[in-house]
């Protein structure tokens, strides 16, 4: 959220500084034989030992029949399969394909199906899954063809710390797909080596096809017990393309589109009006899902037509609907591109003469969406529309009786100011007067400005200012019109979620606005009542010489109640909302908590550095988190000294030398307050109170001189000057800048492909060469220009 004169990211230029600098892939697999060998009766050999076991009316004498060479690595598999596990490995081989049957080894199976049942025993859901399910949706290595990867001791690791709070099967692969694919930094694009990507190759890429986000997808969900499988069509009833996403068993199959998670939860998509119109006795347009167990039908593989050997049922009737009626309206698709005919993600409007104070708005979709993904209004037939995009635009008549119609518009980009030449004062005080212009008709949305063409011409300095100031306040008045009402209610709202809060102020108003404590209760991993209380307890809890004392309650009651996603947004937005209703100075907003409150602590304020002047932790444990992003952020530290939960002592005083020695390494940074209380236990009696008058010394710098981002818990896309695109940040990620004058150096940077350096002028005069450096090599040299564009865009990705 751009604050004029404050807030980093409210910034005039944006450098691009560094471009595949590094690259990830994923470790190979790594496995061990999880059973010895089983011993033979004496005078057996493996086959007569597998006879004694095999359940009667099996096909698995039949499958090793098939095994050739193979035969002996399957029958081990059999005979080393533990009791519980022998039915599923029987399973497994009656019904995997021929050329599984002759390469798959031993040790691969039984890691499979070790690790499968593990997830059965340790998952809350796993002992209500049937053993049909179980079988043929959890148990399998594969979905379809792709390469047989041993992906599941990974994908395991990986996703029970995201399902380790949901109770059903539902809410554990909403979870995951939400969670996983930014975490494997994973995305939908056409640029993929082949469409049935394994989890390995998907991620070694970067990019997968619907298919292979899908497999991903998949196999994520098997690895923590949640049933899943593919579903598809060859070819949707409009002969735009095919598609492919997934199912998942909760008591029956709901869907989901992989890496295209909806808020609202499972049975949503894009394709959903597509697949509506599914026609279930006509092979190409029929649907599709995929099973391990043989059927009568196989699952079509458009990649490979004449490959009919994974199995499949027609499941059309679950999502085809009866033929619509003709209602008067027309579906209209919009789809928009650049030059070269890259999709690209705009705002679109949609108006018409025979209704003129209706404006129609969406975003149209970029390459990461999949290219089938359209944007779609369902507008009145007889009539003529106004589509634009940017400066492109379209006047169409859609006729009835058509169902729908689709519209490209090319968008040429308006040439961006060269990063060397000095801004003309006659084009940017026009640039200045349309953005005024523009300001004054509050018709759309802010961040739509940025497509038009005064947005993108070269300011000067004092326009620069002007400018800010005036989208802050356009914005500002946004607020007050929408967001009073959840200040006035003390609620804030996201979705399903609720933060209740209050809120108390102390002392007279300074003359540059209140300050802000944020005080987070503790409790957590208990029921609702608990939580409640410990809420009510904290309103009380402190009290201070000035400022606005604000206890928010938590929207959730699970031991990390307050470090869980939704809480990095949720506090965004109270923030900005107090900033604007309630006068808060925005350098001046601090963060404090007790118990559950101080784990909450420990995760946000690394996570959350550019927004907080000071924090203080008291009776918490930090769950590993890295202290390293809190160069800039004034960090008291406080427990117990018999506190020995958790360990919280002993690992207070560990993070506390921890700090000291940041300090010591780095003396411009890390500000700490350590203090272990001797003979305290979890609770200090309030001694702890002392973090307060400690922490309102400090103001939060919003552009300081050296930012060390280390991505912890939750990635996010910026911090004070620094910022990645969004689809690229990394939870595990390092970025070290340092500026002086004009140069800025780029001391590390870990595990990211793109850094972008956020200037404006008051970290460098951008009338003057800025120079930005890397081990020795100069990775831009320039004046950067100044651009209403760019104040929209970070504004917008902050508020």
């Amino acid at each position: 959220m751009p604050i004029p004169g404050s807030d980093p990211t409210a910034t005039a230029a944006q450098v691009h500084v560094m471009k595949n600098c590094l690259l990830f892939c994923l470790c190979p697999f790594v496995l061990t034989l999880l059973t010895p060998f089983a011993p033979l009766m004496p005078g057996w050999t493996a086959a007569q030992a597998f006879a004694q076991t095999a359940e009667p009316g099996t096909n698995v004498e039949a499958a090793l029949a098939k095994a050739g060479d193979n035969r002996a690595e399957l029958e081990r598999a059999l005979i080393e399969a533990s009791q519980d596990e022998r039915r599923g490995m029987e399973f497994l081989i009656a019904n995997m394909p021929d050329a599984d049957l002759t390469s798959l080894t031993a040790d691969f199976l039984l890691v499979n199906s070790a690790l499968a049942w593990k997830a059965r025993r340790e998952l809350p859901w796993g002992r209500d899954i049937p053993d049909e399910i179980f079988f043929n949706h959890v148990l399998p290595y594969a979905n379809v063809d792709e390469k047989r990867d041993p992906w599941r001791q990974e994908l395991f690791d990986l996703c029970v710390p995201i399902v380790k709070d949901c109770q059903t099967p539902a809410e554990a692969a909403q979870k995951l797909n939400v969670e996983v694919f930014p975490k494997l930094n994973l995305a939908y694009s056409t640029k993929r080596s082949k469409p049935n990507q394994s989890p390995a190759e998907a991620i070694a890429e970067g990019k997968a096809s619907c298919t292979g986000l899908s497999i991903v997808l998949s196999d994520a969900c098997r690895a923590v017990c949640v049933p899943a499988r593919l579903v598809g069509t060859p070819l949707w009833s409009n002969k735009r393309g095919n598609h492919t996403w997934v199912e998942i068993w909760d008591g029956d199959w709901h869907f989901t589109g992989a890496c295209e998670p909806d808020k609202a939860g499972l049975d949503r998509g894009w394709f959903v009006g597509d697949a509506a119109e599914a026609k279930r006795d006509s092979f190409e347009h029929a649907i599709y899902a995929t099973s391990f167990a043989r059927t009568n039908q196989h699952f079509p593989l458009v990649w490979a037509m004449k490959n009919r050997s994974v199995p499949g049922e027609n499941v059309t009737d679950r999502y085809a609907k009866a033929r619509r009626e003709p209602t008067g309206t027309v579906r209209l698709r919009v789809r928009v591109v650049d030059a070269e005919k890259h999709r690209v993600e705009v705002p679109v409007t949609i108006s018409s003469s025979a209704d003129p104070d209706q404006t129609l708005t969406g975003r149209s979709r970029g390459e990461t969406a999949d290219t089938n993904d359209i944007l779609s209004f369902e507008l009145s037939a007889d009539r003529e529309y106004l589509v634009k995009a940017g400066a492109a635009s379209k006047t169409i008549q859609l006729e009835a009786g058509a169902d729908e119609r689709i519209v490209e518009l090319t968008i040429t980009p308006v040439e961006a100011p060269s990063p060397s030449a000095l801004p003309d004062a006659g084009c940017s005080s026009q640039a200045l007067a349309e953005l005024r212009a523009a300001l004054a008709e509050e018709a759309q949305a802010l961040s739509d400005l940025a497509t038009r063409e005064f947005a993108l011409v070269a300011l000067t300095r004092a326009d620069a200012s002007t400018a800010r100031d005036l989208i802050w306040q356009a914005h500002a008045t946004r607020i007050r019109r929408d967001r009073t009402a959840e200040i006035d209610g003390q609620i804030l709202k996201e979705d399903e979620l609720e933060m209740p809060f209050r809120l108390k102020v102390f002392g007279e108003k300074p003359e540059g606005g209140r300050s802000l404590w944020i005080a987070l209760h503790g409790g957590g991993g208990a029921p609702k009542q608990v939580n409640d209380q410990q809420w009510k307890n904290h309103q009380t809890l402190y009290t201070l010489e000035e400022g606005i004392y604000l206890t928010p309650r938590a929207p959730t009651n699970t031991w990390n109640l307050w470090h869980e996603a939704h809480i990095d947004r949720l506090f965004g937005r109270l923030i900005e909302d107090l900033i604007v209703l309630e006068d808060v100075n925005p350098d001046r907003v601090y963060v404090s908590g007790y118990s559950a409150g101080g784990d909450g602590v420990y995760q946000l304020a690394p996570r959350m550095a550019d927004r907080w002047a000071a924090a203080a932790m008291m009776a918490g444990h930090p769950n590993g988190v890295s202290l390293l992003s809190l160069r800039n952020v004034p960090f008291a530290l406080q427990v117990g000294g018999d506190d020995a939960a958790y360990n919280r002592n002993k690992v207070g005083r560990e993070y506390g030398e921890a700090l000291q020695k940041l300090r010591q390494g780095d003396p411009g940074g890390y500000q700490n307050f350590v203090k272990i209380h001797d003979g305290k236990p979890h609770w200090m009696n309030r001694e702890d109170a002392a973090a307060f008058p400690w922490m309102a010394q400090f103001s939060r710098d919003p552009v300081p001189d050296r930012v060390v981002w280390k991505q912890t818990g939750f990635a996010a896309d910026r911090s004070y000057w620094l910022a990645v695109p969004q689809n690229e940040a990394r939870t595990d990620s390092l970025v070290i800048a340092r500026r002086d004058g004009q140069a800025i150096e780029i001391e590390a940077a870990e595990n990211i492909s793109q850094l972008l350096v956020r200037l404006d002028d008051r970290l460098a005069d951008l009338d003057r060469e800025v120079v930005i450096r890397r081990a020795g090599q100069t990775l831009f040299s320039g004046r950067p220009a100044r651009t209403i564009a760019q104040l929209l865009k970070t504004l917008s990705g902050r508020g």
